[in-house]
């Protein structure tokens, strides 16, 4: 079990097999440092952010190592650098087979203490993710070796006030790596009726409720995209509604997240060159089960419903095809030119059914386009919606998070757009604005507050930061849940 605690102390008692201090660009270490770190700060190490010395400290240190671990400029220095700083150290700690810790906690000039602590916590965290559970010998290998992570707080600091925020950045970090295990996890094991068991274990450890429709339900419902996307796949669809009651009678914030657990893009087949990615195309789905994992946890006072359309997207003798027509809840109707744009049409299932819970806000989050990659390549997601306070709210929350989002145009022209031909709308605008014609498909679905995330380019990639491995990174589900958090503030 891997603890994270705040504790008071002068650095020369700290007692520790691993004792980090961040040292400022240019700047000296701690004057209780200055012996043990003389030699490098001689000249080899600047503390230039990225960088790290360790030492085998001088006798006045009471630690068996000392890791200098660069800060770059001080006016510089953020609640991310802090992040990725302290997931820095906690890897180097298990690198070294140590099964304890310390990290003098510094705090960036636009945080508290709170704060810090929360940032050090989250990046701690995650930066030992690991999923190995179908490596040959692994078995069911705890997430990280290390066991105890301290944060070591002036004599001045409130160390009650740093341990609340370790507490909630670990809860932050928990909804986060269960978003990543959930995308990482194969198509033949992470089915529809999977995450559905896995909304159910949510549901029962917060005391939530949970409601799951079968493929019979779906359709009774009239989930029509839903519905059409997996009537061809033999692992069925599932509808998965999970609600947390924390804030009495207020409308509620409603989290959809686009659950496609294998997409080959059905009859508009995908070509053969990374289609093993597509397993992460439940991405948005993983990140909503995610957050719901930390509003749990966290007890917030308020309303959410998370809303995850799930199926496959499979190619076979009833698979729906293109040229096909198909009539919404709404009554709109959809004419379909790809069957691989078929994330809008479950999500569209999504937005309607929202629709009765007279909602305060609804934010989904979807690898919805291609194109928000090549708009945005891998550093940050698209955000768009119909109302431009919230998508100021939950781009201010991305940033906090440290999952950025930008916002793109949904104009007129976009819906122009997509205007059908045989029917009201097609399903593709073509490949000129992917990512906005595809969120103007679904703004037709929203008459409410509505923001959309498209992560296409952020929740799964070959290459992450210190906090984030190769494959799932959990984004956005820090996201959602600062936003959030930020309504309860």
């Amino acid at each position: 079990m891997f603890e994270i605690q705040a504790r008071q102390a002068a650095l020369e008692e700290v007692v520790s097999p691993l004792l980090a201090v961040g040292v400022y660009k240019d700047e000296n270490a701690p004057q209780t440092l200055a012996d043990a770190a003389a030699p490098a700060l001689s000249g080899d190490f600047t503390g230039a952010s990225g960088t790290s010395a360790l030492l085998y400290t001088a006798d006045n240190i009471a630690s068996e190592r000392l890791l200098l671990v660069g800060l770059g400029d001080r006016a510089s220095f953020t609640p991310e650098k802090l992040r990725r700083t302290a997931a820095t150290v906690a890897k180097r700690a298990r690198s070294l087979k140590l099964r304890e810790a310390s990290f003098l906690l510094p705090t960036p000039p636009d945080a508290d203490l709170e704060s810090a602590a929360q940032c050090a916590a989250e990046g701690a965290s995650l930066g030992l993710y690991r999923f190995t559970r179908y490596k040959s010998g692994n078995g069911e290998t705890p997430r990280q070796e290390l066991e105890s992570f301290e944060l070591v707080v002036e004599a001045s600091s409130d160390e009650d006030t740093a341990n609340r925020g370790a507490r909630t950045g670990v809860r932050y970090a928990e909804g986060a790596a269960l978003a990543r295990d959930l995308a990482n996890e194969p198509s033949n094991t992470a089915t529809p009726e999977y995450l559905a068991d896995k909304a159910r274990d949510i549901a029962e450890r917060h005391g939530m409720e949970i409601t799951v429709l079968d493929r019979a339900g779906i359709e009774a419902e009239g989930l029509t995209g839903l519905s059409t996307v997996g009537r061809s796949a033999a692992n069925e669809p599932r509808f998965i509604v999970l609600e947390h009651r924390g804030g009495g009678e207020a409308a509620p914030v409603v989290i959809v997240g686009k659950a496609v657990t294998f997409d080959s893009g059905g009859i508009s087949i995908k070509p053969t060159g990374g289609m093993e990615d597509m397993k992460f195309d439940m991405s948005g789905g993983a990140a909503v089960l995610g957050a719901m994992e930390t509003v749990g946890s966290l007890e917030l006072p308020l309303n959410v419903v998370a809303l995850v359309p799930a199926t496959e997207n499979l190619p076979a003798g009833d698979a729906f095809k293109p040229g096909d027509i198909l009539t919404m809840q709404s009554g709109k109707t959809v004419e379909i030119l790809t069957t691989d744009a078929e994330g809008r049409l479950i999500l569209a299932d999504a937005l309607l059914y929202a629709k009765r819970y007279d909602p305060a806000a609804v934010i989904d989050c979807a690898t919805l386009t291609g194109a928000c990659i090549v708009a945005l390549g891998n550093h940050a997601s698209g955000l768009m919606g119909n109302d431009e306070d919230l998508i100021a709210e939950v781009q201010t929350a991305g940033e906090t998070a440290g999952e950025r989002s930008w916002p793109l145009p949904l104009f007129d022209e976009y819906t122009e757009q997509i205007k059908g031909d045989t029917a009201d709308i097609k399903n593709s605008g073509g490949r000129g604005g992917g990512a906005l014609t595809a969120g103007a498909f679904l703004k037709e679905f929203a008459d409410f507050p509505w923001v959309h995330l498209d992560i296409a380019g952020t929740a799964f990639g070959k290459k992450g930061n210190a906090y984030t491995p190769k494959g799932a990174t959990g984004v956005p589900t820090r996201t959602l849940v600062e936003f959030l958090v930020g309504r309860v503030r």
